[in-house]
C-alpha cells in the first residue's frame, strides 16, 4: 500500500494495556505512514478522564474500555466503531493470598469490607456483577475509588485485602501479593469488551482517515497472531515504556485470556442484519449498569452510538481490506 500525503490524527489510549498493542506495533513497523497517517498520541490512566478530554478535541480516535465508551456516548458524542478485545476474563475481583481461602469458601465474608477499585470502569462493572453472583448487594461492600497504581500499592503494602483490577495489574498482584482471582467478569456472566472509539464530529468530517486507523489496528492483531514471539517481545517493551515491568509469563496470560477479532469477525459481531447485534447486547447491559449506579440519567440506545459504517468502509476498499487482512500485500 503506497501512501501519498500524510494526515495528522490524534490517537488516545491507556499505556501498558494489551488492547493498545496494535498502536505500538504500527509505530515499530511503520504502518501509519503506509496508510498516510501521522499519529499524535495522548495517554490517560483510565477511561473516564480519557473520555472527558474528548470535549476539548484533544484526540480524534482511540481505544478505551466499554464502560467509558458508553459514558462517552451519553456525555460527549463518542461513537464506538469496533472492539479492541474481549477482556471479560481479565477484569476481576482479587483477594490477597493470606485472606483468599476463607473468602473463597464463604463469599459472604465480603460483607462490610472495603473493595479498592477504579469507579466508572470495566472492573467496576465486572465487580458489581460478581457481587450479584455471590448473592450480595452492592451496598454490602464499601467501594473505595482509587487509580490502578494506587490499588497495587495499597494491596502490596497491606493496606487493603480486596481489589478490583484489570490486566496486567491482575498479574502484578498475583506476583507481588500472592493475590488470587475471586471472580472475573467471565465468571459472573458479564461480557466486558474493549471499544475502538471516535469523536462523532471527526468521523463525519474524516471518514477515510478513521477507516485507515481501523485498518492499521486490525493489521496489528493479524501480525501478532502470525509472529507470536516478536509480538510478545514488543509487548514487554511497550509495557515497560508505559511504566510497568511485567514478566514473560504474565504476557503469555495476556495473549491467552483476551480474544481479539479480525475484520470479518468485527463485522459479524456488529451486524444488525437480523435485529440487534451481539455488540448491541453487550453494551446495552453496560448502559443499564451505568444508569443503575447513577452515573448517567438513562442508558443510551446502542444504535445511537455503535456504528459499523467505518468498519464496512474498510471492507469495501480493496487496498484497506488487504492491508487489514493480508500481511504479504504491498
Amino acid at each position: 500500500m503506497h501512501a501519498g500525503a500524510q494526515t495528522a490524527i490524534g490517537v488516545s489510549y491507556q499505556p501498558s494495556l494489551y488492547w493498545a498493542l496494535p498502536f505500538h506495533y504500527a509505530n515499530v513497523k511503520g504502518w501509519w505512514k503506509e496508510v498516510g497517517l501521522t499519529p499524535t498520541f495522548s495517554t490517560f490512566p483510565a477511561g473516564a478522564p480519557q473520555i472527558a478530554a474528548s470535549a476539548a478535541k484533544s484526540w480524534d480516535v482511540g481505544g478505551t474500555g466499554s464502560v467509558p465508551a458508553v459514558l462517552g456516548a451519553a456525555r460527549f458524542n463518542i461513537l464506538t466503531i469496533g472492539i479492541t478485545n474481549d477482556e471479560s476474563k481479565t477484569n476481576a475481583m482479587m483477594v490477597r493470598g493470606d485472606k483468599f481461602d476463607a473468602i473463597a469458601a464463604n463469599p459472604k465474608l465480603l460483607k462490610g469490607q472495603r473493595l479498592l477499585l477504579t469507579t466508572n470502569s470495566t472492573v467496576d462493572y465486572a465487580s458489581r456483577k460478581c457481587l450479584a453472583k455471590f448473592g450480595l448487594a452492592q451496598s454490602d461492600m464499601q467501594f473505595v475509588n482509587l487509580g490502578q497504581a494506587q490499588i497495587i500499592t495499597a494491596i502490596t503494602s497491606n493496606n487493603g485485602d480486596i481489589a478490583g483490577v484489570w490486566a496486567p495489574n491482575t498479574y502484578t498482584l498475583e506476583e507481588r501479593a500472592s493475590a488470587k482471582y475471586l471472580c472475573s467478569g467471565a465468571d459472573s456472566g458479564a461480557v466486558v469488551p474493549g471499544a475502538l472509539v471516535v469523536r462523532a464530529d471527526y468521523a463525519k468530517e474524516h471518514p477515510d482517515e478513521v477507516a485507515k486507523f481501523l485498518a492499521v489496528y486490525l493489521r496489528g492483531w493479524l501480525w501478532a497472531k502470525a509472529n507470536p514471539a516478536e509480538a510478545r517481545k514488543l509487548a514487554l517493551d511497550f509495557y515497560k515504556e508505559g511504566g510497568l515491568e511485567t514478566s514473560a509469563q504474565a504476557m503469555e496470560q495476556e495473549f491467552a485470556l483476551r480474544p481479539t477479532f479480525s475484520l470479518d469477525e468485527q463485522l459479524s459481531l456488529m451486524s444488525r442484519a437480523t435485529g440487534a447485534s451481539i455488540v448491541d447486547g453487550w453494551f446495552s447491559k453496560i448502559g443499564k449498569y451505568l444508569t443503575e449506579v447513577g452515573t448517567i440519567p438513562s442508558d443510551p440506545d446502542p444504535k445511537s452510538f455503535i456504528s459499523d459504517e467505518i468498519m464496512k468502509r474498510v471492507a469495501a476498499d480493496p487496498k484497506l481490506r488487504a492491508f487489514a487482512t493480508e500481511l504479504n500485500q504491498k
